[in-house]
């Protein structure tokens, strides 16, 4: 019992900061609609993190790994905000920089649904598609917190933190920390792992 209320609690938690770490680049967006135009942000953190979603939401299916609907409702959510936040920057960038936009996006949801489509007519038991989805997921998972890092380059040429906003850095943190524990309490071997991995970026 107490087990049980320890990982409903963290897993709250884990919900709520994850939320707040999907809903941390609004200011950005805000300015980015005033302007019309994406100035020097990158889209590759929004497309990182678009991916690692929908790679968890493909663990969290009963298909896969079963009685996972925390991991489906938050990663779930998740995709739609990033969705958007991809769909900003296809409708205010240009040339070169859409088409890039664009063709990532489209990758990811071919990669998805072909990993989807292999995993469920060649993998037959819950243990192996779980296996298969997991490592995947702490693969891209380890992207999806290492993505800000691509704009390093520019804070450090320009000396300014512009582009790399604080809050997003905290609240990946936050996030990673609650996932961390909930991961640990339940003995998911896959959300440990990609979360660890994290911690030690």
């Amino acid at each position: 019992m107490l087990l049980f209320l320890g990982l409903f609690c963290v897993s709250l938690a884990g919900n709520g900061t994850a939320l707040v770490l999907f809903l941390s680049p609004v200011p950005t967006f805000i300015q980015i609609w005033k302007k019309k135009t994406v100035e020097q942000y990158s889209a590759v953190p929004y497309l990182a993190t678009l991916l690692n979603c929908m790679m968890w939401v493909l663990y969290g299916l009963p298909l896969v790994h079963p009685h996972s609907m925390l991991v489906i409702t938050i990663n779930g959510t998740g995709m739609l905000i990033e969705l958007t936040y991809v769909a900003l920057f296809l409708t205010f960038s240009v040339g070169a920089a859409r088409r890039r936009v664009l063709l990532l996006l489209v990758a990811e949801v071919a990669f998805v649904g072909g990993v989807a489509a292999l995993v469920l007519s060649l993998a037959h038991t819950h243990d192996r598609r779980s296996m298969v989805v997991g490592i995947l997921c702490v693969l891209f998972g380890t992207g999806m917190y290492a993505a800000p890092l691509s704009v390093m380059k520019m804070v450090i040429q320009t000396k300014s933190v512009e582009y790399m906003p604080l809050f997003l850095s905290v609240a990946s943190l936050v996030n990673g920390i609650c996932w961390t524990a909930y991961a640990l309490i339940k003995f998911d071997l896959y959300i440990t792992v990609s979360l660890l991995t994290f911690h030690t970026q």
